[in-house]
This record gives structure tokens, C-alpha cells and sequence, in this order.
């Protein structure tokens, strides 16, 4: 295999369709055949890419290449959103009377899947502390299918042991489905160590720059296939655009993740020792209780934290005002930092009780971009200085 930034580079050239250097975009909504045999094999083609652009266009196939070279998969598909890649893989692989194992700390959005949407369609979850690899095997049921992790998670940044989790699924005779948004392949390949498939919600570090909706998973071909007949019944369809857009963001992935898990290195380390400062999450800091963890199945860390604060909700929002290079945004994973109050961006999601039971209402997720890391620090001390200060303690 060649080295990532390589890969990232030229992954896709077997499915380039033509000469150019920089791959066209393919804006159409259906290709037409030369005759009848190839019209009915283009519609049956898994993953296709020349038969309507609901089954696969060659924009699709180009990022495709790509993301299954990265996590060292046998082959990958694009979607809408990583909500849309969520939804597709978990409707593909459970059915009512089954049960999906999930954590308890885990996107909002996924968190509803498991406790508000499979429930409707009679899949039983359980939620467990990801951080217990027993707690995954005494969830297990004689109907449990599908044990869906996230690692790192979002947003206490806790760990789930991949190769522990695989083992007991597979064991089990359960698909394994494993987020790596936080991480990135750069970071962590989760099939490396017996995870099935691979999700990212591409909006965030494989685009990397704020610009693109998408969503893609990596694994086997034949799992794959099944999600992909999932796919032409939801629709959550990756426009090309955004597919050419989402390629070309990939590009420089090996080149920004190295900066992100340096900030996100220096940020954790600075805001730690602050006294305004409870806590701060991040899998880098030798003080994380699942340091030793992420050493073995992490190469870097990433470049998201969770700052807990003293002064709880009112701090974290004031903390929040202050900063002056992270905008105050939902997403993560672009060249500018962005700076969230997870308690109240899931609002549109879960309830008010699921939200307590799953954030602390100071936490702050900082996910740190590109900019200069002493600029980050600087910022990010000045604000958590200045909610110190009588007039906001007020």
C-alpha cells in the first residue's frame, strides 16, 4: 500500500473516466447505454457509477477509492450526510425483533436513533459506558445484530476498546459498526482491529473545509452491497458537487491533521491547568483515564476537546462570547475552529432529560482548525481568564 498522503493523491485514478488531471464533475442525473445488455447490468451494479445517479455516479466512485484506500477497506459508498450513512447501514443490518448494543456517550444524533427512531420500528437498544468493554458483553442478547461504537466520542471524548468490542461481536454473530469522524483514518482505522464497517460523517475532517454536507462508509464489499440496496429506497443521495468538492477536500487531509491533533494537543494542555477549568476531556493528556488506550489504537489524537467549567452553564456561554478566533457554530472538523454548548445544540434531538443524562451543562466542545496554535492558546486562556473576573462570575 502507498504511504497516505499518497493514497489520498491517486486512489482514485482506476475509476477516473477520462485524461483530465483534475476529475470533471458529473452533473447528471442519469447516463444513457449503448445497448440493452449494458443498460440491464448498469442497473443491477452495486455501487455503480454510468447507469442514474441515485445508484452511483463517477464522482461517487472517485471519493469512494479514495476513503476505502484510507481505512483500508475493501470498498466504500457515498451518502447524503453522515446521518444519512448512519441511518442507511443501521436500517440495512437490523430488522424488527432485533437488538442494537450503542453507548451512552455518543452524538446526539445517534443517541436518537438508538432511544427515539429504532424503537418505532420494533429494534430494541441497549446503552452502555463504552469505557467498560464488559458492559458490551453483558448487554449482548440472543437478538442483538448490530454493536454500534464511537470512538473517540463525541463530545466527553471517551474511549471504547475496538479490538475488544469486534471480538465479542463477532463471536456473537453481530455486525460491528464503529463512527471515526473524530479520529479520521489518519488517526485510527478501525478495521484494522475487526471492526466491519466504517462510518464518517465526511462534513467534518474529510471535507475540511466547512463547505460540503456528506456522509461516507468503508467495508466489505458484500455488507456494503446490502447497504447500498438500502441506499436506492431512502435516497439520501450525495449530489456531485459536493461529491467533486469532498474529493477535493480529502486531498490535504494528511496535511491538516497534523496541525488539528497539534492544537487540539496544546489547547487540552493549557486549559487543564486553568482554574476556571473543572476538566478538560481529550484522549492526548496523559491524565485522561484511557490515555494508555488511545496510545495503542490512536496514532494522533485529534483536534476536539471538552472543557468542563467551574461556573457550569453560565460560565461555558460566557467562555463562549469571549473567544475570538473559534466561531460559535455547530460542526467540527474545518480549517477555522468552531466552539459549541453541546447541552444546547442537541436540543433538536433528544429531550431535555436525555440531554442531562448524556452532557454536562458546562461542557464546552472546542474542535480546534488550523490556525496558529500559539493564537489558539492565547485566545482560548484569555476567555477562560475573563470569566473569571467579578463582572461575569456576577
Amino acid at each position: 500500500m502507498p504511504g497516505t498522503t499518497t493514497a489520498t493523491v491517486h486512489a482514485d485514478r482506476h475509476v477516473h473516466p477520462d485524461r483530465a488531471v483534475a476529475p470533471p464533475i458529473y452533473q447528471t442525473a442519469a447516463f444513457s447505454a449503448a445497448d440493452g445488455e449494458t443498460f440491464a447490468h448498469s442497473a443491477v451494479e452495486p455501487r455503480g457509477k454510468d447507469f442514474y445517479t441515485r445508484f452511483g455516479n463517477p464522482n461517487h466512485a472517485q471519493v469512494a477509492a479514495v476513503v476505502a484506500e484510507l481505512e483500508g477497506t475493501e470498498a466504500a459508498m457515498v451518502t447524503a450526510s453522515g446521518m444519512a450513512a448512519l441511518t442507511t447501514a443501521v436500517l440495512a443490518l437490523v430488522s424488527a425483533g432485533d437488538h442494537v448494543i450503542g453507548q451512552k456517550s455518543t452524538y446526539g444524533g445517534t443517541a436518537s436513533v438508538l432511544l427515539n427512531l429504532l424503537p418505532r420500528l420494533g429494534v430494541t437498544t441497549t446503552l452502555v459506558d463504552q469505557r467498560d468493554s464488559e458492559a458490551f458483553e453483558r448487554a449482548l442478547t440472543t437478538k442483538t445484530r448490530l454493536v454500534l461504537v464511537e470512538t473517540p466520542s463525541n463530545p466527553l471524548l471517551h474511549l471504547t476498546d475496538l479490538r475488544a468490542v469486534a471480538d465479542l461481536a463477532r463471536a456473537h454473530g453481530a455486525f460491528t459498526l464503529a463512527d471515526n469522524t473524530f479520529a479520521t483514518p489518519l488517526n485510527q482505522r478501525p478495521a484494522e482491529h475487526g471492526i466491519d464497517v466504517v462510518w464518517h460523517s465526511a462534513t467534518k475532517y474529510l471535507n475540511g473545509h466547512s463547505d460540503v454536507s456528506a456522509g461516507v462508509l468503508a467495508g466489505p464489499t458484500e455488507i456494503l452491497n446490502r447497504v447500498w440496496d438500502t441506499s436506492l429506497l431512502t435516497g439520501a443521495t450525495l449530489g456531485p458537487i459536493d461529491a467533486w468538492l469532498l474529493l477535493r477536500g480529502i486531498r490535504t487531509l494528511p496535511l491538516r491533521m497534523p496541525r488539528h491533533n497539534a492544537n487540539g494537543q496544546a489547547l487540552a494542555e493549557a486549559l487543564s491547568e486553568h482554574p476556571a477549568v473543572t476538566r478538560v476531556h481529550y484522549p492526548g493528556l496523559a491524565s485522561h483515564p484511557q490515555h494508555k488506550l488511545a496510545a495503542h489504537q490512536m496514532t494522533g489524537f485529534g483536534g476536539v476537546l471538552g472543557v468542563e467549567f467551574t461556573g457550569g452553564f453560565d460560565m461555558a456561554d460566557a467562555f463562549l462570547g469571549l473567544l475570538h478566533y473559534p466561531v460559535r457554530s455547530a460542526s467540527l472538523g474545518g480549517v477555522e475552529s468552531l466552539a459549541v454548548h453541546p447541552a444546547s445544540m442537541w436540543r433538536g434531538m433528544l429531550s431535555d432529560q436525555q440531554i442531562t443524562e448524556a452532557v454536562p451543562p458546562g461542557l464546552v466542545r472546542l474542535a480546534a482548525g488550523t490556525e496558529d496554535t500559539a493564537d489558539l492558546v492565547a485566545d482560548a486562556l484569555a476567555a477562560a481568564d475573563a470569566v473569571l473576573t467579578p463582572a461575569h462570575r456576577a
